[in-house]
């Protein structure tokens, strides 16, 4: 919708014009205005990047330098009738950028003039890009997360045998993703600390006996992609515990512990499930069934750049993964 504006002709002399002068100067817009012969006959609120003492009547390259100078004179050329109007943008070394736009205009029985206003676009333009690159972020990491439900689904589905059982691992998979990926979001997507990743992937689990995991960590940030695949880990480490075992009917029965660890191939994180056994009938190789999932064994180690071990004992059973440490500092 255009704004209306509008002069009584006749009635806007030298008075209107110091009003309307003042009032530019007020508001901080800056206006120049050319002759037709192109000279400058009025400044208002010039950006003090281009402040300069007058000695004389200022002309574009007093102003502005001789480059911008021939830009501006070439723009102004083009203005052929009035109401033309033409727009340029000037990026400068110290990554500023400012909008020149002239437009040519009549006034009753003066001549022709042109009006040239001057905008700084700077921290436009940088939304503007800021915007475009999070888009491509938000892009990227989006198809990276289908990829990854896309090998969720297709690794649960391998894996059982009707149509309730996929249902339910691929539901509480998908959870623990979720889980993961609101810490990330949260942090702006720079990644997730290991306790909070620990606690959102094993709290619900073990509502009824909250003694039974015991955590031990430095402070660890993880990139968005381990903190991703670690609380997968989790995940299916927990639930491979209840399912196989009876870790809420005491206290302590799993250690969960990640530490820094310095290494020759620089820093590293170690990630260690412990898990308590009772003294039972069981078999040793009754407990391997824990370890059996190829997300643990293969997936996650994978996305990491790391490695799986995993140990059978009389006593116990672990999961050990080692993976880089992402600095996300």
């Amino acid at each position: 919708m255009k704004r209306l504006s509008w002069i009584e002709p006749g009635e806007i002399d030298a008075l209107g014009r110091d009003f309307f002068i003042h009032a530019l100067v007020d508001m901080g817009a800056c206006y120049l205005l050319y002759d037709e012969t192109g000279l400058c006959i009025c400044i208002t609120s010039l950006p003090p990047r281009w402040r300069t003492t007058l000695t004389r009547r200022p002309n574009d390259e007093d102003l502005f330098g001789e480059e911008i100078a021939a830009r501006l004179e070439a723009c102004r050329a083009t203005l052929l009738e009035p109401g033309d109007q033409a727009d340029i943008e000037i990026w400068l070394p110290d990554e500023s950028i400012y909008e020149f736009r002239s437009r040519k205009v009549a006034i009753p029985g003066r001549g022709n003039y042109v009006i040239m206003s001057i905008s700084d676009r700077t921290e436009e333009r940088q939304r503007a890009k800021t915007l475009h690159s999070l888009l491509l972020e938000v892009s990227h990491r989006s198809k990276n997360l289908l990829a990854i439900v896309q090998g969720i689904a297709s690794h649960t589905a391998r894996f059982t045998g009707s149509l309730e059982d996929f249902l339910g691992k691929f539901r509480g998979r998908l959870y623990a993703l979720a889980q993961s990926q609101d810490l990330v979001t949260a942090s702006s997507w720079r990644g997730a600390d290991f306790n909070e990743l620990a606690k959102a992937q094993i709290s619900r689990y073990i509502a009824g006996n909250p003694d039974s995991i015991t955590l031990e960590s430095d402070t660890i940030n993880l990139s968005p992609n381990a903190a991703t695949h670690l609380g997968l880990a989790l995940h299916e480490l927990v639930v491979n515990a209840i399912t196989n075992s009876d870790i809420l009917s005491q206290a302590h029965s799993v250690q969960i512990r990640c530490h820094r660890l310095e290494t020759p191939e620089g820093q590293k994180i170690k990630f260690l499930w412990i898990e308590q056994l009772r003294p039972g009938p069981a078999e040793p190789s009754d407990w391997s069934q824990h370890f059996a999932s190829t997300v643990l064994q293969r997936i996650v180690p994978a996305a990491l750049g790391g490695y799986a071990v995993n140990r059978v004992e009389d006593t116990s059973i672990s999961y050990e993964l080692t993976f880089p440490f992402e600095s996300r500092a």
